[in-house]
């Protein structure tokens, strides 16, 4: 039987909220907008949040795992995506696909490979989006695939905020 993270992270999460990152944007007080917007590799995902209205929420206190895709990953995206997705008339797109790298709680990098593990190599996750992302091991990664088969690999695990997790990926997860 699959076991849902989002249901692991009831128990696993609370042992996860007080550890401390070894690697982090900025001080433990800050908050996962703010975590982001000190990281340079993430000013797309930034333009992206401030576009689709979601600064306030992924501000407010959670917590939330954000799985993060790099400037790289948007621009891996077919040409004019990131262009289209940012106009006012896809708004609605826009957050269904930024609140698809959203999970709620705070799931650190080891509750993700105990939910793998139990899963017997996978585990679903379900995001804010009401989607499902689907976290495995390859090659000693974690890889997330999305409901389209495509994969998006963690780069950078653990980055402790003060309300939430960033997990730094490599390809911007699309949902159905």
């Amino acid at each position: 039987m699959q076991r849902r993270l989002a249901a692991l992270a009831l128990a696993a999460g609370l042992a996860a909220a007080g550890a401390a990152s070894a690697q982090s944007y900025g001080a433990p007080r800050t908050n996962i907008v703010e975590g982001a917007v000190a990281s340079p590799a993430h000013t797309t995902l930034v333009a992206a949040v401030q576009a689709a209205g979601l600064v306030d929420t992924l501000a407010s206190p959670g917590p939330f795992t954000v799985f993060a895709p790099t400037n790289d990953a948007f621009a891996a995206l077919p040409a004019g995506t990131v262009e289209t997705l940012l106009q006012p008339a896809n708004r609605a797109t826009l957050t269904k696909v930024l609140t698809y790298h959203v999970v709620p709680g705070r799931l650190a990098a080891a509750d993700v490979l105990a939910a793998i593990q139990a899963g017997n190599g996978r585990a679903e996750v379900t995001t804010v989006s009401g989607d499902t992302l689907v976290a495995s091991l390859e090659g000693g990664n974690v890889i997330l695939t999305d409901e389209n088969g495509g994969k998006a690999t963690v780069v950078q695990a653990d980055l402790f905020m003060s309300n939430g997790v960033i997990h730094v990926t490599n390809a911007v997860s699309i949902p159905q």
